[in-house]
């Protein structure tokens, strides 16, 4: 699956990936604020990540800018299921923060649970230290549920307070989303 934004393209992670998305993932300040990467996060762990088996509800893309001229590796993004639900999650390497990249994928991603997994509900989290991840959840039309709940952190070796959040997929009551 691939899909297209006015700056970014969303497409799939393939084997020849490992050494870019090695590259732009393998930061302390993004790891940490994932709950299944570790750290640190090299090629290898790239190579292991982009060859795992998904089922054909587990979408994951990587996030792909062409603002530098030639395409480029910013972050990741995907919708997996989680127990009885899905649950979306994405990163940006720093150098992509702070530009409204993960809006924009988050928007794409949001359409794509929606209109061709068929999905009715989305859950997502952010850890309590990364306020910005929950800004951009906001602008996606996710809510707080009031919950927050320690997560476990592959990165840090520990539980982290995690913020739970929902948006409601259902076509009939989709609030548009803002530009």
């Amino acid at each position: 699956m691939f899909a297209r934004t006015p700056r970014l393209t969303l497409r799939p992670g393939w084997p020849e990936d490992a050494p870019a998305l090695a590259q732009a993932m393998g930061h302390e300040d993004v790891v940490t604020k994932l709950s299944r990467a570790p750290w640190p996060y090299g090629e290898e762990d790239a190579r292991d990540f982009l060859t795992r088996p998904r089922a054909t509800t587990d979408v994951f893309m990587l996030i792909t800018s062409l603002e530098s001229g030639t395409p480029q590796i910013i972050g990741g993004i995907g919708v997996h299921p989680e127990g009885d639900h899905y649950e979306l999650g994405y990163w940006l390497t720093p150098d992509a923060w702070g530009h409204g990249y993960a809006t924009e994928a988050g928007r794409q991603m949001v359409q794509i649970a929606r209109y061709a997994l068929g999905l009715k509900r989305l859950s997502a989290g952010h850890f309590l230290d990364n306020p910005a991840s929950g800004r951009v959840l906001t602008k996606l039309g996710f809510t707080p549920t009031g919950r927050v709940e320690p997560q476990h952190c592959r990165a840090r070796g520990h539980h982290v307070p995690c913020v739970k959040l929902e948006l409601d997929l259902d076509v009939a009551h989709a609030i548009p989303l803002a530009a």
